[in-house]
């Protein structure tokens, strides 16, 4: 077994390459590729120390050239080296990939996210949930679910049963209470709409479309597949559930996660027109909440923003387990570049970040095999990003 030193020095290589898929792209020079090392180097190598982080992969896109850092082990008990093909669970980044879909399903004509829940799934009209509009599952105000599923449900019918008999705890669109069940029943809900299963349309209509040659949803094993680790030091996955592929069952590597950051930010060209039109419409400010715009799953700070609103945003303990005042904006605020667009991920043992500045055009991506927190996640990235862009 390898202590933490040998974890913090095992790896560190880094290489860089242009994007390919955007008019103009070329690959950074010698300077750039020194300047983004000793940036990334500077912010990330405490945080391997302070929490004890065996393996992370970092991705950094300035205009679609792209730059890789790895540190570390992909297990906390083996040296297997992290590399840029490395999959880490992204945690509820997924609940990224679920807005996403909706977004596809409404400029499909197949759904509106001012659609009920009970419009598409019969089986719950008539109950609370029932008349939630999809939107509002969609940015955390559908009247307050808990964070988590309880651990009894376990088939589709304990399920539905349980958000049959569900009773909010506010009226829609009032509050923002973070959860795991209200993403997942709008990725249930627009799988109905589309005639298809969750896992497939996810495959079949969002990542392989959105040129994600490696990302998956409730990935069984591979010899990629990174292990976490968990407070007691041990490996561990996540296993699946039934809200596991619609809100946090979705794995990755840097190389896919930074092609999808380029993709939020506009500068794919090999995209086809309903899919970059719905991963724009993921970008729509919907409510207020606390120091962000809460948009469908993205939370969206705009520029000039501050290190101090972007920590409170992300903090658990502020904005992720409590609820909070949602002040509606209509119409909703349609998307822009001048912002920040930021999700964090967990798992019992992983923890991942994505940040993008579209009007900077950078994009950053923190994938680690170990939980740590949101604070220290954003941090690390707003130092990469004030040393490379200002």
């Amino acid at each position: 077994m390898i202590n933490r030193r040998q974890w913090i020095l095992l790896a560190g290589s880094l290489s860089t390459l242009p994007f390919g898929r955007i008019g103009g792209a070329f690959a950074a020079n010698s300077d750039e590729a020194a300047k983004v090392r000793k940036a990334v180097d500077e912010a990330v190598r405490p945080l391997l120390a302070q929490h004890g982080i065996p393996g992370m992969a970092v991705g950094v896109t300035l205009a679609g050239r792209r730059h890789f850092v790895e540190y570390g082990s992909a297990s906390p008990q083996q040296k297997i080296p992290v590399t840029r093909d490395t999959l880490f669970e992204l945690g509820s980044i997924s609940k990224t990939f679920t807005a996403t879909l909706a977004a596809l399903a409404e400029v499909e004509g197949q759904l509106k996210l001012t659609d009920t829940v009970g419009r598409h799934m019969p089986e719950l009209a008539g109950s609370p949930i029932g008349a939630v509009r999809l939107v509002d599952l969609g940015t955390h105000t559908a009247g307050g679910f808990p964070l988590q599923l309880p651990d009894e449900v376990k088939s589709e019918a304990q399920l539905i049963a349980w958000y049959r008999a569900w009773k909010p705890k506010y009226a829609a669109g009032t509050m923002r209470v973070y959860a795991n069940p209200s993403v997942a029943l709008l990725g249930i809900a627009t799988a109905r709409a589309m005639g298809e299963s969750f896992n497939v349309l996810a495959g079949e209509r969002l990542f392989r479309p959105l040129g994600l040659e490696h990302t998956f949803v409730n990935l069984v094993d591979s010899k990629a597949y990174a292990w976490g680790t968990n407070k007691d030091g041990k490996a561990v996955r996540a296993g699946f559930g039934p809200i596991s592929a619609e809100a946090w069952g979705v794995v990755s590597n840097s190389t896919d996660m930074l092609r999808y950051l380029e993709v939020q930010m506009g500068l794919a060209q090999d995209v086809s027109q309903p899919l970059a039109q719905a991963v724009a419409a993921t970008h729509t400010g919907y409510y207020r909440s606390g120091p962000f715009v809460q948009d469908l799953i993205w939370e969206q700070y705009q520029t000039p923003a501050t290190l101090d609103d972007m920590t409170r945003g992300n903090s658990s303990g502020v904005m992720g387990a409590n609820p909070n005042p949602a002040t509606a904006i209509l119409p909703p605020m349609p998307p822009r570049a001048d912002v920040i667009l930021n999700k964090t991920g967990s798992t019992g043992g992983f923890g991942a970040y994505v940040f993008c500045a579209p009007e900077k055009k950078l994009g950053i991506v923190l994938l680690a095999n170990k939980f740590y927190p949101n604070e220290a996640r954003t941090k690390a990235a707003w130092r990469v990003m004030e040393t490379l862009a200002g």
